[in-house]
């Protein structure tokens, strides 16, 4: 099943200030990356933009390439329309975002939140390169980790289940 995936627009661009032909023309970009993601995907893609101090007085909602474009009305932030929608959609989203209090109550609904950095490098691999899968080096026998006690139990090679979660949830996106 398809994920929505809930994009905050200006911290995963990087970029914050003034409007100019640079911010539109990176917007641009980003916005057709984001439709390839998507085609590529499957998942539906909301991103949320800042419109809080230009604005206009109502939530401007546009679809490019297939993603939907929202612009936070004037007075209200874009992290406020995140959270919203994190309540709004529960676990069956994912938010990108590395704002913490978006990531705190995104997390608080259950659902899977991503880094806007991590985010970026999925959205900047090319598709032939999602099914990549790492390669594991052979054995020398020589193990750097110093030996573990007898208190220690499981297979010190595996990660944390906790981990092994999280990198499966990943691999959907």
């Amino acid at each position: 099943m398809p994920t929505h995936l809930i994009i905050d627009g200006y911290n995963v661009l990087g970029l914050t200030g003034k409007r100019s032909n640079r911010l539109e023309s990176a917007r641009e970009e980003f916005l057709r990356a984001l439709g390839s993601y998507r085609h590529r995907t499957g998942h539906s893609v909301t991103v949320v933009f800042d419109g809080w101090q230009q604005g206009q007085p109502m939530e401007q909602h546009e679809h490019r390439a297939g993603v939907e474009v929202i612009y936070s009305k004037r007075g209200e932030k874009a992290d406020q329309v995140i959270q919203r929608l994190a309540r709004e959609y529960g676990s069956d989203c994912a938010v990108v975002s590395s704002d913490h209090e978006i990531v705190n109550v995104a997390r608080s609904h259950r659902a899977f939140v991503m880094g806007a950095q991590e985010f970026a490098g999925k959205l900047s691999r090319p598709a032939s390169s999602t099914a990549s899968v790492p390669y594991k080096e052979l054995d020398a026998g020589d193990d750097v980790r110093p030996n573990r006690g007898p208190e220690k139990k499981g297979n010190p090679r595996k990660l944390p289940k906790s981990q092994r979660r999280r990198q499966n949830q990943l691999k959907r996106f």
